[in-house]
């Protein structure tokens, strides 16, 4: 990365750590925006848009290569207008031109460099381009020649393939006929679940777990897709491939054996060897999936990986200002990975023989290493197997290895750090908000759901214009900015819901309610129903499109689907249930054509199938017997329910949620469990609902 050597160009003033890595660079870089734009028409210049993320490796080597490098600085600084953006602030710009590489190239990632004209459409595309001549890709450098002359000799060759990629883009998201018939006769049916599950058993890597090969990406949403087909058929198929997949990847080097927390993928097949930067989104998203596997098996490794992972978000990526920060660099003084990586001689200087032997043996150190001759820490067996096999109790083999952990994990500490994006992205946040809720709720570990409600709060309060919608991205120091996109109202509205079921405080369904009124105002498509990902009145792009896949993070679509459901059953709102009818048929074709790329829209039709159990419970949620009664409701895997508790007469939690009107405790608690909003005899004190619960076995 630059070192702040030679002017700065016009990305210094920004707040993303991307922008401003790039902003001493001598290619003189723009942030997307009016200036940029106009001195490209202006000029009549073609633009260079490169897009990228602060954790992201090969961007880095991208920039120390080519644009560090004075000769091509000059090209680009004489020959086109260069603009550096943040795909993590911009996915909007990021999505319609990602589809452009891959439209060109077969394939993307980042760095995505692009190259458009002054209207902003796409001629020519790809993602990393070296120095040289190699991996069978031209040099930047004479790319950028061939690219200039082009543009001076064959300019209506450029404009009308640009055209045509643009007519392809504008058509890029519209659901097939089969799918837009949305129709209220269309009837959904379970069948579209066991169809889900047949494409995921054939993609299904039978002995390391996860889908297809390397590199091998964890498939989080996906994960809780098998998990209610578990549910709903009975098929032990399923609940084998979940379990093998999120017991394989806690035991990987994927996951952070040291400190928690799992890294971006495993370019390896058997999860030894990931890609190392940490995403919040990641996180969030297993962490849900791991809850809702002990939640299912009972098993308590399970909720190990939960409780290790979560507080890695509160240690070292949690502002003091309540919101999450978004990711943690891959690299450390300029290698990846070396700040998690050990040799033996390191573990035993620091552990002591006898501790470093049996640290060593469990976590796979060796004097050769397992990776370009370092140690990656994983583990081949459980902790039980590992204890059987040294004739210990498995709770003194633990209490030794946690030993061992600690003082590895103090001088980790002292290593140089690899970099952190502290920016805060509304969307993001959402996610680890709902996770941090529903773990502190099932868990019973309040400190997570203060957690989530910190973050809801900052981003309520915070991160709003004066109309009151929401902004995209924040970074301390500097004013919240951008407008939101579909997936922050749909992620942080979904997360609100379980931040009301986790506390109880009826404001939490007010903000719903106001969110999912914004969001329907600003993204519905009147026309076919379904929401577009930028809303109405976000800056005119080339192309306006309903992002109907999931991709690392579930589509807005998909997200506020889960949401609407869920709040409508709570509050009643025929309105609400309407949209996610819609927005379901409407991604019909998707889910049965393509479901791994419709993981979240599969959950949101589980739901949708019911049967959806609505628990309203009256009494002190401080009480024993109601935690206990708290405790039966979480103890089970029940992914379709709502949850309304009323500790006293309380006319606003009457009137926003029917499910509670009239309930009123007989004795210390009162259960109503109720379907449509018809419930059935009250339940009264905690032995009646444990009885209750354990009889239907549901």
């Amino acid at each position: 990365m630059s070192q702040h050597q030679g002017s700065a160009n016009h990305l210094v003033h920004e707040t993303s750590p991307y922008l401003k890595q790039h902003a001493y660079n001598p290619v003189d870089w723009y942030p997307w925006g009016p200036e940029a734009l106009e001195k490209a028409r202006k000029l009549d210049r073609p633009i260079f848009l490169s897009v990228g993320y602060s954790a992201c490796h090969w961007c880095h080597v991208m920039e120390h290569e080519s644009f560090e490098d004075p000769e091509v600085a000059k090209i680009l600084n004489e020959h086109f207008v260069s603009i550096k953006v943040d795909r993590e602030e911009r996915p909007d710009l990021d999505q319609i031109y990602m589809n452009a590489v891959q439209m060109m190239t077969g394939q993307g990632g980042w760095p995505m460099s692009m190259f458009l004209t002054p209207d902003l459409q796409p001629f020519y595309g790809g993602t990393y381009f070296p120095p040289d001549d190699r991996y069978g890709r031209p040099s930047f450098k004479r790319l950028l020649g061939a690219l200039v002359d082009a543009w001076q000799s064959r300019r209506s060759e450029i404009t009308q393939q640009a055209s045509q990629i643009t007519e392809q883009l504008q058509m890029t998201g519209r659901l097939p006929a089969a799918a837009a018939d949305h129709s209220e006769t269309t009837e959904l049916q379970p069948e579209l679940l066991r169809h889900a599950v047949s494409a995921l058993s054939r993609a299904f890597d039978s002995r390391h777990g996860g889908f297809g090969s390397a590199p091998k990406f964890p498939h989080a949403v996906e994960l809780r897709v098998l998990l209610r087909t578990w549910k709903r058929f009975a098929s032990e198929d399923a609940l084998r491939m979940a379990r093998l997949t999120l017991e394989k990847m806690a035991m990987g080097g994927m996951y952070d054996q040291l400190g928690g927390g799992f890294h971006r993928y495993s370019i390896d097949e058997r999860w030894l060897v990931p890609h190392f930067e940490k995403m919040l989104y990641d996180n969030a998203l297993l962490s849900l999936a791991y809850l809702e596997a002990f939640q299912a098996t009972s098993d308590a490794s399970y909720r190990e990986v939960v409780e290790e992972t979560l507080d890695y978000v509160l240690r070292e990526m949690t502002s003091p200002e309540g919101p999450f920060h978004s990711t943690q660099d891959a690299d450390s003084e300029g290698v990846e990975g070396k700040f998690y990586v050990w040799s033996a001689a390191e573990v035993e200087k620091i552990l002591g023989k006898e501790l470093a032997d049996l640290f060593s043996e469990v976590y796979d150190v060796t004097s050769g290493g397992n990776w370009e001759g370092h140690n990656i820490l994983n583990r081949a067996k459980t902790y039980e197997q590992y204890a059987r096999l040294r004739h210990v109790p498995e709770a003194e083999l633990r209490n030794r290895l946690v030993e061992a952990k600690n003082k590895l994990l103090e001088v980790r500490g002292r290593r140089v750090w690899p970099g952190r994006d502290e920016k805060v992205l509304t969307a993001w946040n959402g996610l680890m908000s709902d996770t941090m809720a529903q773990a502190g709720m099932i868990l019973e570990k309040h400190i997570y759901v203060t957690a989530a409600e910190r973050a809801a709060n900052f981003i309520l309060t915070r991160m709003r214009d004066s109309n009151g919608r929401l902004l995209r991205t924040y970074m301390a120091g500097s004013e919240p900015k951008l407008n939101a996109y579909l997936e922050d109202y749909a992620f942080l509205l979904n997360a609100l819901v379980s931040i009301y079921e986790a506390s109880h405080a009826a404001r939490w369904i007010q903000n719903a309610l106001d969110l999912a009124a914004v969001m329907i105002d600003q993204f519905w498509d009147s026309s076919d129903g379904g929401f577009f990902f930028t809303g109405r009145d976000h800056e005119q792009l080339i192309a306006r499109t309903k992002d109907p896949h999931d991709s690392s993070i579930p589509s807005g679509n998909s997200m506020a689907v889960t949401a609407l459901l869920r709040l409508a059953r709570l509050t009643g709102r025929k309105e609400l249930q309407e949209k996610a009818d819609t927005t379901l048929r409407l991604f019909q074709g998707l889910m049965a054509e393509l479901p791994s790329a419709a993981g979240q829209m599969l959950i949101a039709l589980d739901f949708f199938l019911g049967p959806v159990q609505e628990f309203a419970i009256a009494g002190d949620p401080q009480h024993d017997d109601t935690r206990r009664v708290l405790r039966a409701i979480h103890a089970g895997f029940r992914p379709n329910k709502v949850l309304a508790v009323k500790s006293s007469e309380d006319d606003v939690s009457d009137k926003l949620i029917p499910l509670l009107g009239g309930k009123k405790p007989l004795g210390t608690v009162t259960t109503y469990i109720c379907k449509d909003f018809a419930c059935q005899a009250p339940l009264v004190g905690p032995e009646e609902v444990e009885a209750s619960l354990t009889e239907r076995g549901v």
